[in-house]
């Protein structure tokens, strides 16, 4: 970038658009004028994702100590012709090259169409290469503006993506993974012929857990983000809720998810606080409100639905199979998913007692993967006490 433009010495430097935060975390301010004032700017910093506005040094595009000058006070706002350029980190993995092909578009149409309604130059890597995106432009509204639309096409782009991670609490303690096997065996002792039910249904014992949300998270700097916001959400509300210590639930009763009985898909237990109250439901949802503001996770519902998943239509052809929390009923993620019958099922098994357990985590669990313990990976957590 060095001596790409010639600053007029009446003219005051120009600005450097650095967000601080990869692409995969893009959740920009959309600034809507150039003479924002300064609390509105420092209130955006705050935000994950906010937009920063930093002056470059002396040689454009060249760093001093590695790092840019500070962004002074002053906004000079665009009636002065300024170059601008927001970078953006673009991972080769996890998506990366289909996030750049999403972005270029058929035959490069999307790139230049963003390029020409913004008056700015995108720069993509090669897809493979984890890199940086570009955006340069003559003005700071520009470079907003092409950063803002980039930001709709990777919020498109993520919905399209299965999850990668989810929050999860584990429930695979010894007592209730005993009472789970307990609970196959009678299950297939006694409802074996039933339409639909055999041992490839029932859940993993060491993969026991609540499903709180799921995630797409594309790079490692995004995992990253999504353990430090487990971090803020402990410091925030979940000590005050908890009080320090471990909740102690029960795990007890069998539901269905859809209206049908003969054509279950997912069949789990229910579980609910020891003493009654709804700390564990208040904790589930303030934190799955917390991500989905981050950006790191989508909206699906108001509420979450604490359940255990015991039996799962999906387990007959991948055991590691992991379902979005709360699975729309008639709706299927595979194709090819053979419901059961859990008529007999419900009325003999509808009070079974799983066990108490005391809940001492959520984990930031990696989807298909499995630890020592035989429970899902952990990429991070915060702890009740």
């Amino acid at each position: 970038m060095n001596n790409c433009w010639e600053r007029p010495p009446d003219l005051p430097k120009p600005w450097c658009f650095l967000p601080p935060y990869s692409f995969c975390q893009l959740q920009s301010e959309r600034a809507a004028g150039c003479q924002a004032q300064q609390h509105q700017e420092e209130q955006g910093r705050k935000r994950a994702g906010a937009i920063t506005f930093q002056h470059l040094p002396s040689s454009f595009g060249e760093e001093q100590d590695g790092r840019p000058e500070a962004h002074p006070d002053k906004d000079w706002g665009e009636s002065v012709q300024e170059k601008c350029h927001s970078r953006a980190e673009l991972p080769a993995r996890g998506g990366g090259g289909l996030l750049c092909r999403y972005i270029i578009g058929k035959k490069g149409e999307t790139k230049k169409r963003l390029e020409t309604e913004t008056r700015t130059s995108i720069s993509i890597p090669k897809p493979g290469v984890e890199g940086e995106i570009v955006i340069t432009g003559q003005h700071r509204g520009g470079v907003i503006s092409a950063r803002t639309r980039i930001d709709v096409l990777l919020d498109s782009f993520r919905k399209k993506q299965p999850f990668t991670h989810f929050l999860s609490i584990a429930l695979n303690q010894p007592n209730i993974q005993e009472r789970f096997l307990q609970f196959k065996e009678e299950v297939l002792e006694k409802c074996s012929q039933d339409p639909g039910v055999s041992s490839s249904l029932f859940q993993t014992p060491a993969k026991l857990h609540l499903t709180l949300g799921t995630l797409v998270l594309l790079n490692e700097q995004e995992i990253q983000k999504a353990c430090h916001l487990l971090q803020r959400c402990k410091e925030d509300f979940v000590d005050q809720i908890a009080g320090g210590k471990p909740l102690t639930v029960e795990v007890a009763g069998v539901e269905y998810m859809n209206d049908d009985p003969a054509m279950i898909d997912v069949l789990y237990a229910k579980v609910h606080m020891k003493d009654g109250s709804d700390r564990l439901q208040v904790i589930a949802d303030q934190l799955v409100e917390r991500f989905v503001a981050s950006g790191l996770m989508l909206k699906e519902w108001d509420r979450v639905k604490l359940h255990a998943t015991v039996m799962n239509t999906l387990f007959r052809k991948d055991p590691s199979a992991e379902e979005r929390n709360n699975p729309m009923p008639g709706k299927s993620s595979c194709r090819e998913r053979e419901s059961f019958s859990g008529r007999n099922i419900l009325k003999l098994f509808e009070n079974f007692y799983f066990g108490e357990v005391q809940l001492d985590s959520v984990r930031l669990s990696q989807r298909f993967s499995s630890d020592a313990s035989g429970y899902y990976a952990t990429s991070g957590q915060l702890t009740f006490s």
